[in-house]
């Protein structure tokens, strides 16, 4: 309870779901919760009062919510979030970005609408609400911000290109900040989720009753892996999977330098292929940034 007593959290995309479990448990953690939600369909379109129906339940149980419909896919509606939860309780301690659509289908079939639907509420949207965000964490000293990534990003999944770039995009966005915000106290971490969402039945031949979900399917059990990214001594510049009551954590690994030197060829290269793709001795991080840290 101490972690969470009293932090104002905002979580976008928290009218069902995965943002719905997570905003629930901050709230009965004694935090003030921003609940965000433009209430559309699992594809994005339409809106509706789910983001309302999430504060009722909070307030009903005791806790402190607001609601914000906006679309975090503009950049005015990013900043209505952060400005909503500065208003109404004085900051913004912590972020979770969980807003999210599909809109699946093969790359060789895929309009280039669904392609910047996806990027503009996936990437560009975590990215609008966290650059709102950033400064009143900045200057407090004190902030966690949680990314909702995608084993689509980090392994691929047919069908899930446009989905997979904008996950996979995130990892890069929270390699950068994670480093920019280790001065500042605000601690970055990407969330991998599985679970029975709406979502879910947005892909092809997947029917799944997201109104009563298997009991490992719940969404409910990915949030204590938010909860871990989100406490006071929170790791940063993490991939934590989690769902089905199963958690790890994925990472990064590069392998040794090859130095072929200024005359190297693509023939000399080719001799060192095996050695190239070697991944059997690999350490998790950049090769050049150990070098660099250990100089």
């Amino acid at each position: 309870m101490s972690d969470f007593k009293d932090k104002v959290v905002a979580i976008t995309g928290a009218g069902g779901g995965l943002g719905k479990a997570h905003a629930l448990e901050f709230a009965a953690r004694g935090a003030k919760v921003v609940v965000n939600d433009l209430g559309g369909s699992g594809d994005g379109k339409g809106a509706s009062d789910m983001a309302d129906e999430v504060v009722s339940e909070i307030r009903s149980a005791g806790g402190v919510a607001i609601a914000n419909k906006a679309s975090v896919a503009t950049r005015e509606g990013a900043q209505s979030i952060v400005d909503d939860a500065v208003a109404e309780f004085g900051t913004l301690d912590i972020l979770v970005n969980n807003a999210g659509i599909l809109r699946d289908k093969s790359f060789k079939k895929m309009p280039l609408e669904d392609w910047d639907i996806i990027m503009d509420v996936h990437l560009n949207g975590t990215a609008y609400v966290t650059h709102a965000a950033w400064p009143v964490m900045y200057e407090k000293n004190y902030g966690r911000i949680v990314f909702t990534s995608s084993t689509s990003g980090i392994w691929g999944n047919f069908g899930q290109t446009n989905y997979g770039a904008a996950k996979m995009g995130m990892v890069g966005m929270m390699n950068v900040l994670a480093i920019e915000g280790r001065s500042k106290n605000i601690r970055v971490n990407c969330l991998a989720p599985a679970a029975s969402t709406r979502l879910i039945n947005t892909i092809p031949g997947r029917d799944e009753d997201v109104n009563n979900p298997d009991p490992l399917r719940h969404p409910k059990l990915v949030t204590p892996a938010v909860l871990l990214m989100c406490a006071e001594d929170a790791p940063t510049g993490k991939i934590i999977l989690a769902g089905n009551g199963v958690f790890s954590t994925a990472a990064l690994f590069n392998n040794t330098e090859l130095e072929l030197g200024a005359d190297v060829t693509y023939e000399s290269l080719l001799d060192q292929k095996d050695a190239l793709l070697d991944m059997s001795a690999a350490q998790e991080g950049s090769t050049r940034r150990r070098t660099a840290d250990q100089g």
